[in-house]
């Protein structure tokens, strides 16, 4: 069942510009099976080009209805059906604010003609609905006006469905060529409207209700849809077909989406999250301290029950830190794993290590600076709380890190905090700590703007 529109507008933002006219004719599959169409009163003056263009004029509109009193029939008539439109999402864009401006949100499958056109009829020099009717010989009686527009519409979806048939043997053909159509059965797709647009993390479903996928994201909506329209590679296509049931938390601070999101990878192993991390190797930074007392360092790949101090994503960028560390705190080629040698480093032979790999310089002068060069991998502060943006203007979140290491995550009421600094600590939900958590922790500070930091 198809709802074909159309509509004329006071021009092409459908942020700013209004509708002059609509027609939607009612289809089968078959044939038209009802039809409504109306002049629109879009109550602002409608610009010379435009009338010129559509000969739609300020007098013709003066008396037509305003579009909240077509409102409910547009509704009926399209409910149901699947939204069918030349460039649809032009059509659609409009109606849908038409609607969001008196606070109804309305949401409709879509097929683009323009889209379908493409793949069914390819070879075409234009697909604009002027040039393509007139390739395939369809009459357009009133162009540039809704219902002459809706018309020639129809009948190109006719000829788009005939050829679809053709090519697949089966009536649902055509459906499948849309990202829409392309979704789980299960999926509700007009629950995707209600997401928020807020950071948070969100969770993907299979039909058995087995958890495949979580993310997170500063904007959940963006997000969600960017999964659910991702045609990129075989996987992301893979996992977006089995996706039947969508959750989601916000979080307010994009930290504690991070936080929650790793901790929540970590504690269900969800299938996708587990492919992608295989994708790659994970490289740390390690520390150690050696037979004869000296603080060491070296890089290499994680395993699951290796320690690092610090995590990257490849192995120069560990290797390339490590370099630094050895430049800044005049530490030792061969004790941080860059220099295989049974003797002294190279470093050493031309006066820039001071001798740790042969003992030249004793354990407590070399480990003074290796310990500063640790530092680089700890918090500076050991107990600490990071304040960051909550879920509405009067919460904040709270992240606890304590003797170094992270504690949990809360929220908690800026107008509840007459008993000091207990409030923060007992919106505290416990959390356990790790690698992963503490890199998060350490970018996140480096690279990000957070309100304060509270120590105790």
């Amino acid at each position: 069942m198809y709802a074909i529109v159309d509509i004329e507008t006071t021009g092409g933002s459908s942020l700013i510009e209004k509708i002059t006219e609509v027609a939607v004719f009612q289809h089968d599959g078959e044939k038209i099976t009802g039809e409504f169409v109306t002049l629109i009163n879009p109550e602002r003056n409608i610009p010379y080009y435009i009338t010129n263009l559509t000969g739609i004029s300020n007098e013709m509109v003066e008396d037509a209805p305003k579009f909240y009193e077509v409102a409910k029939q547009i509704i009926e008539f399209t409910e149901g059906r699947t939204f069918v439109a030349h460039n649809a999402r032009f059509d659609y864009s409009f109606i849908r604010q038409e609607f969001k401006s008196l606070g109804y949100n309305y949401r409709r499958n879509i097929l683009d003609t323009v889209t379908l056109g493409r793949k069914l009829i390819p070879g075409h020099r234009s697909y604009s609905l002027g040039n393509i009717c007139r390739d395939l010989g369809i009459t357009i009686n009133g162009r540039h006006r809704a219902a002459g527009d809706a018309l020639a519409t129809v009948s190109l979806f006719e000829i788009l469905l005939q050829r679809d048939r053709e090519i697949h043997g089966e009536y649902s053909g055509l459906i499948r060529n849309t990202k829409l159509s392309k979704l789980n059965p299960k999926l509700d797709i007009t629950s995707i409207e209600t997401i928020p647009e807020d950071p948070g993390i969100y969770y993907f479903y299979n039909e058995n209700h087995d958890l495949i996928y979580v993310g997170k994201s500063r904007n959940l909506q963006q997000r969600i849809r960017t999964h659910l329209s991702n045609n990129t590679t075989n996987r992301s296509m893979e996992m977006r077909d089995q996706i039947a049931y969508i959750d989601w938390e916000v979080t307010g601070s994009e930290l504690v989406a991070l936080l929650k999101e790793s901790s929540e990878i970590k504690r269900n192993k969800p299938v996708y999250n587990r492919a992608q991390r295989r994708t790659g190797s994970r490289w740390g930074i390690f520390c150690s301290t050696d037979s004869k007392g000296y603080i060491s360092f070296r890089f290499g790949t994680i395993d699951c029950d290796d320690n690092p101090v610090a995590v990257f994503t490849g192995r120069e960028r560990a290797k390339s830190t490590l370099e630094s560390l050895v430049e800044k705190y005049d530490l030792c080629q061969k004790l941080c794993g860059l220099y295989e040698t049974t003797g002294p480093c190279f470093h050493f032979h031309v006066s820039l290590c001071k001798g740790a790999c042969c003992g030249r310089e004793t354990p407590e002068s070399y480990n003074e600076r290796a310990r500063k060069a640790l530092g680089e991998f700890v918090f500076a502060q050991k107990n600490f709380f990071i304040i960051d943006k909550g879920r509405d203007p009067d919460e904040r979140s709270a992240i606890k890190i304590m003797n170094g290491k992270y504690s949990g995550y809360g929220y908690f009421n800026i107008n509840d905090m007459g008993f000091g600094l207990n409030a923060v600590h007992d919106c505290i939900r416990a959390s356990s700590d790790n690698n992963d958590i503490q890199s998060i922790l350490r970018q996140y500070l480096r690279g990000y703007k957070i309100e304060k930091i509270i120590e105790f």
